[in-house]
Parts: structure tokens; sequence; C-alpha cells
């Protein structure tokens, strides 16, 4: 009870002297924050630098905040990400490069052996005049799936859902297509390697297919992938359905976003897990917000986090926005679980909760991503 009184003392301090920006709408799940264009020959630029302290009231030895992304590392300053992002809009033919270093692309990947760990996209778009709307994409692209984004000033809380560090992928290397199928509903295609991965550990593939329908401030997104994701057979394949809910206000938006997941073995039953989250965000005034997250998932057999478990989580979020372009962030946030999970002091897996109170400052520039 102390540590939530210091917190929202600390919202309280930065309310009486600003207030939070409004954010225009995105493609992905949340209203992101909007950015002054920079470009030179047709190419925009923009980029972010991305960092916090993190205070873990277990204290772990290891130093470490256990189930998050990308706020890993307790009782320390540390960055997050720093980025640089070029991109030429196709008119029929342009292309996207976002390159960046830090602990968030260490994570996207991690799985990665080739030499695009620090590309976190690279592709090339072709969009035919005549097409009708019709945008192909061909490279690597972050995925479709989830009600977060990789890039922190784009979210509404600082740290990352469970869903989005547990639940979905990172990004994809393949083929994409996407067509508006009328005023309101734009419907997409995706053919890729799989999770994660820029070269294929079998010859099979995946299949995406997304659709998002948009009625006024509401916005229903829905995202299916399938395909064999198991080194060196196609047998046993991995399922994902994702679906997220936004309604995107002037002053208050919410979302709420559900996923599950299934990875087919050839001889036993299949790992399962599915969770939902719900979260939103009210701007208090032109530079302050506040931004609640509360959810629930389930790793049935412990496919995604290493431990049959059932977890839950609540977030609070305040955000105050300096000048354009730099804005902070301090949040309290609290993890539990059915199970000894969370290591406490020396003794690892000792504790059912975990406790964490971050400051976080993020300083960018460009067009939005």
């Amino acid at each position: 009870m102390k540590r939530l009184k210091c917190f929202w003392a600390c919202v309280g301090c930065i309310g009486m002297v600003a207030p939070a920006a409004a954010q225009a709408g995105s493609d992905s799940g949340q209203p992101r924050v909007p950015r002054p264009a920079w470009s030179v020959g047709g190419v925009s630029f923009s980029g972010l630098v991305d960092g916090y302290y993190d205070l873990n009231f277990n204290h772990p030895d290891s130093k470490v905040n256990q189930l998050r992304n990308f706020d890993v590392k307790a009782n320390q300053p540390r960055l997050n990400m720093a980025k640089l992002t070029m991109e030429h809009t196709a008119d029929p033919v342009g292309f996207r490069l976002d390159l960046g270093v830090g602990k968030a692309f260490d994570m996207v990947n991690g799985l990665d052996t080739s030499a695009t760990k620090n590309i976190e996209q690279a592709y090339v778009s072709y969009r035919p005049a005549t097409a009708r709307g019709l945008q192909l994409d061909f490279g690597k692209f972050v995925t479709s799936a989830g009600a977060e984004v990789i890039e922190t000033p784009d979210n509404w809380n600082y740290s990352r859902s469970l869903l989005f560090a547990w639940a979905i992928p990172y990004y994809h290397l393949g083929l994409r297509a996407s067509l508006p199928l009328g005023k309101h509903i734009t419907g997409g295609v995706q053919l890729v390697n799989g999770w994660n991965n820029v070269e294929d550990n079998n010859s099979g593939k995946t299949i995406g297919l997304t659709g998002a329908v948009a009625a006024g401030r509401v916005t229903w997104f829905n995202n299916y992938y399938a395909g064999p994701e198991k080194a060196g057979t196609n047998r046993g394949w991995r399922r994902l359905y994702d679906t997220t809910v936004l309604v995107n206000g002037l002053k208050t938006s919410a979302y709420l976003n559900f996923d599950y997941g299934a990875d087919t073995n050839v001889s036993t039953p299949a790992n399962v897990w599915y969770g939902v989250a719900g979260a939103a965000r009210f701007a208090l005034t032109d530079r302050v917000a506040v931004a609640p997250r509360l959810e629930w998932f389930n790793d049935r057999n412990g496919f995604s986090t290493g431990t049959a478990q059932k977890l839950k989580e609540f977030t609070f979020t305040g955000e105050y926005k300096w000048i354009e372009g730099l804005l902070s962030r301090i949040e309290y946030r609290r993890d539990w679980s059915d199970q000894f999970f969370f290591d406490r002091g020396m003794t690892p897996a000792a504790s059912k909760s975990q406790t964490t109170l971050l400051a976080g400052f993020v300083a960018y520039f460009g067009a939005k991503d």
C-alpha cells in the first residue's frame, strides 16, 4: 500500500505541472504519438532513443525482471533501444529500413544468427496504380498480431503486456499483401518463413490472414497465423488467433486484446496458451496522461514461459510530455503467478509475485512509424 501511495503521489506531482498529447490513429492496435515529418529527397526519416530505470522490490540477485519485454534489467539504468528509420512511400515502388541497437533489438532478434540482428524491418513495397489500393511488401517486417508494438512511444504503457511477450511473434520474413475491401474493411494475406526467423528451419511456410473493420471510433483487428515451426520437419503446426477491439477517443481510448495459440506435437498433446488483456488511456491535459492495463494469461503447458502457470498482471502508467519529441513515464507494475516462479534475493523461484517501479525517458523525431 505504501508503494502505491508513493506512486500516485509522483503521478499527482507530474499532473500539477503538465498535460498528454492527443494521439492519431494507427493500424496496429493503439493510437500513436504524432511526430513532425523529416524528409530528404522523398525519403522520410524518424528515430528514437529510449532508456529506463526499473526498481524490482524482490531485489533478485540476477538483476532480472522476469517475464518482461523489454524492461528486463532490474535495479540499474538501461538503454532499451536506439533506432533510425528510413522510408519512401510506395509510388508505385517504395521501401522501409529500420536499424537499431539496445536490449529490445537483442530480444526481438534473439533467434537470428544471420547478419540482420540490428535490422528490425527491411522491405520493398509495390503499389500498382491501377490496383485500387493493393500493396505488396517483400522482406522482413514486424508481425500484424498484438495490441502493442516494439517502439515505446507508440504504446500507452512503458512495459509490454504478457500477451506481447509470450503469446505472439515479433516479426516475419516473406511476402505480405493488403487491400481495401470497401470503405470500412481492409484484408491481407502473408506467406512467410515462420515466427522470428530470417532463415527457415524447415521447408514449409506459414500463412497469415489479417483483417481490420473500422466503424467510427471503433476498429476491430483480426490476425491468424498457421504453419510448421519445428526444425527439420513440416509435421506439427503452430497456430495463433489474435484479435483486438480498439476504441479511439479524443481524450479517452481503450482496447481489449485476446490471443489463443497452439503448437501441435507429432505424438503428444498440443501445447496451448491463451489470454486476455485490457487497457485504457486517459488524456488529463495536453501533456499528461494515465494508462491502466490488466491482463490474464494461461501458459497451460509451459510452452511460452517455461513453466505451466496462470499469470495475472496489473500496470498503471503516468506519462508527461515535456516538449514535442520528449516524453517520460512513471510506471507501477505487479505480476502474479499461481506457481512459485519469481526470484527473491538470492533464492530462485521463491515468490508468486513481482512488483516493480519504473521511470522511462524517450526522445524521438521524424515521421510516425
